[in-house]
């Protein structure tokens, strides 16, 4: 509901785009990533049987049409779940899970469930980094202190290395007052750790998915909100030609 998905696609795309190997994980059993990567359903294996130990990560990795990397998920994913929950260092399953692939790539990028089940654990314990993201209503502002909250413990109990990147205001429309409250709320409350971005409401995201291609392959005068955020997550990680790369790439856009 807060655009995760659509974060995820957008996000490695402009990261890969600038000159980075990255990969994608959809670690929710409605597989709705795998779909915008254009990875048919019955695609085989995916992150269900890498969790179930019954595949390598590695070997779990498709390549859509249009070039992006994924390990995709099915409705299996929640059988493997389920399975895990009986697990001694359940939590740690994908974290180990990846350590080939955390040689491989620049950057993986994890599309979450948006339960905190054991699933969303799995990911935070794997993870260096979380981007938070948020809508601008009431439910969604509760969702995203909860999130906080979850991330904190995580980093408490599970993974000391865990650090929030940063609170992503998305699929907002900016002409509401609403809207515009709720970033200046988040940026009092949170600082310098609200993106300046605010990925806007747009109909050509539904649109970009049914067709499974990235927004910056279906629409390209409409990813400047998606230039601007890679751009500004590269500032926050090390990767100075990257970041150079992605700001070529915003000015060809303004």
């Amino acid at each position: 509901g807060t655009g995760k998905t659509t974060l995820t696609r957008s996000l490695s795309e402009g990261l890969r785009r600038s000159g980075l190997s990255v990969l994608a994980i959809d670690a929710d059993p409605q597989g709705n990533l795998s779909e915008y990567f254009g990875i048919p359903a019955d695609a085989f294996p995916t992150l269900g049987e890498v969790l179930a130990g019954q595949e390598r990560a590695v070997d779990a990795v498709h390549t859509g049409p249009g070039g992006g990397e994924v390990i995709p998920a099915n409705l299996g994913l929640a059988e493997a779940e389920l399975m895990l929950a009986g697990k001694i260092g359940r939590e740690l399953t994908l974290r180990n899970a990846l350590r080939e692939p955390k040689r491989r790539y620049d950057l993986i990028l994890i599309d979450c469930p948006p339960t905190l089940g054991l699933l969303t654990v799995n990911a935070l314990v794997a993870a260096d980094r979380a981007i938070l993201s948020t809508q601008a209503e009431h439910f969604s502002e509760q969702g995203a202190e909860q999130a906080m909250e979850v991330i904190g413990l995580a980093k408490e109990n599970l993974n000391p290395d865990l650090e929030l990147l940063g609170l992503l205001l998305n699929i907002a429309d900016m002409r509401t007052n609403h809207a515009r409250t709720t970033l200046e709320t988040m940026r009092e409350q949170f600082g310098d750790l609200v993106f300046d971005t605010v990925t806007r409401r747009a109909i050509v995201y539904p649109e970009s998915a049914r067709a499974a291609q990235p927004i910056f392959e279906y629409r390209r005068r409409k990813s400047i909100d998606y230039a601007r955020l890679t751009v500004e997550v590269l500032e926050r990680l090390d990767y100075p030609a990257a970041l150079s790369e992605a700001r070529k790439a915003l000015a060809n856009l303004q």
